[in-house]
């Protein structure tokens, strides 16, 4: 692995580097199985109720993690050293790569992954290694511009027809399957026409391993893998049910977005896939399970949304409300109410509607006290009135209007008690 430093290249040992994250490790730990983790990425793969060793998918008989000191010793000087080096003694930075490489190198990687697997003998640890370096050529090569993202994903090439369907060929270690999502990935985002033409070769086996990554690698690997299920959810409806029907994807989306501290383009990858999947009804409650209420409250609460995923969040929330296990979840979270109050104004014309909409449902639709509640605790009812003078569409209003009446009854105020409403019941979904 290369690491670049301003205009410099260093090259990383293999053996220093997290088989998770694929980082340098900062604190080595061993499992029972020999192999030595990062002790945050392997701490959280074991959080995460997993029982085996990511790397050999051996069940684990201890979870003890022993410190591996003297690979911490070892890394500590090669990064003192490292960072003392002159630009005579680093490694050379890699050079672009044209397009006659690309074809051979597409040519090799093809030929490498089209062989049985047992041919490899006792070499798999090069079959590996040559893998590695064809995908992480082909990534720099298509990242260098348009012309050649549209090469590789053009038919001619071939190449994404070989990387899904031998996927299962290649040992489910992290660093070969990070590869092969990072290059599906540039390949499938913008070029739609390469993605229907590989629409069949994704299969259960290629979506099921991208769902277990969601657990691993680095944050940009699961970011990725995310916006890849979301590409993928959107071909055909038997995609998306295919994603849809696994209660793990819903579970490990929302946990990517907590874990990378609410960063924008986790966020936004996360919730636009969230969203693709769980517009069937009977796919909400996977949602409500998977901790929905809980992450998107405290998404809405801490994190610094741009509009356009503070309007996803509560769309999320919404949908959530919609089925009976969703109102209970939301009604039972007095910080998840508060927090969709927050956002009744100042936000956009599609966030009010969302957030009145998921009021309106539970105060007025469900009459659920608790809501009632902490609608009034939270000043819910001076902002609905501030709606009710401002220019919203006649849906809002008609909503806004049945909580008004639902908030005079209970209300003291006279300035409510003497607000006189007609109002038309109305189902927004």
């Amino acid at each position: 692995m290369v690491r670049k430093r301003n205009d410099l290249c260093i090259t990383v040992p293999n053996f220093f580097r997290c088989p998770i994250s694929l980082d340098v490790m900062k604190s080595p730990v061993s499992l029972c199985t020999g192999v030595t983790y990062d002790r945050s990425s392997i701490q959280r793969w074991l959080d995460g109720g997993n029982n085996t060793c990511p790397a050999t998918m051996q069940v684990l008989q201890s979870k003890d993690l022993v410190p591996n000191h003297t690979l911490q010793r070892l890394i500590q000087i090669w990064s003192d050293s490292s960072r003392t080096r002159s630009p005579a003694t680093e490694s050379t930075a890699v050079n672009s790569v044209t397009q006659a490489e690309a074809k051979s190198i597409i040519q090799q990687l093809k030929s490498n992954l089209l062989l049985p697997l047992g041919s490899h003998g006792e070499n798999i640890s090069g079959f590996i290694s040559i893998s590695l370096q064809c995908m992480g050529r082909l990534i720099l090569f298509a990242k260098q511009s348009e012309e050649n993202s549209n090469f590789l994903s053009s038919g001619d090439s071939e190449l994404l027809p070989a990387l899904v369907s031998n996927f299962s060929k290649l040992p489910m270690q992290i660093q070969a399957s990070e590869k092969v999502f990072q290059l599906s990935y540039l390949l499938f985002k913008n070029h739609k026409s390469a993605l229907e033409q590989q629409e069949m070769i994704i299969d259960d086996k290629f979506v099921g391993a991208m769902l277990n990554f969601l657990q691993l690698g680095s944050r940009e690997f699961r970011i990725s893998v995310a916006k890849l299920l979301k590409i993928i959810a959107n071909l055909s409806s038997e995609k998306r049910h295919l994603l849809g029907e696994n209660d793990d994807v819903y579970r490990d989306l929302l946990r990517l977005m907590m874990s990378s501290e609410w960063d924008q383009e986790a966020m936004e990858s996360c919730l636009s896939c969230l969203l693709t999947i769980s517009m069937p009804k009977k796919n909400r409650i996977r949602l409500v399970r998977g901790g929905a209420v809980v992450v998107l409250s405290k998404a809405l609460d801490e994190a610094e949304l741009s509009v356009g995923s503070t309007e996803k969040v509560l769309k999320l929330l919404e949908i959530v409300s919609t089925c009976k296990e969703g109102r209970v979840e939301i009604c039972g979270n007095e910080k998840c109410v508060e927090a969709i109050v927050k956002k009744v104004l100042k936000v956009s014309t599609l966030a009010t509607e969302h957030s009145v909409t998921i009021l309106w449902s539970l105060c007025c639709l469900f009459r659920d006290q608790r809501a009632q509640e902490a609608v009034t605790k939270s000043n819910g009812m001076a902002k609905i009135l501030l709606l009710m003078q401002s220019n919203v569409s006649g849906a809002v209003r008609q909503m806004c209007s049945d909580l008004l009446k639902v908030f005079r009854v209970q209300s003291r105020n006279s300035c409510l008690s003497s607000y006189d409403t007609k109002t038309t019941h109305i189902m927004p979904f």
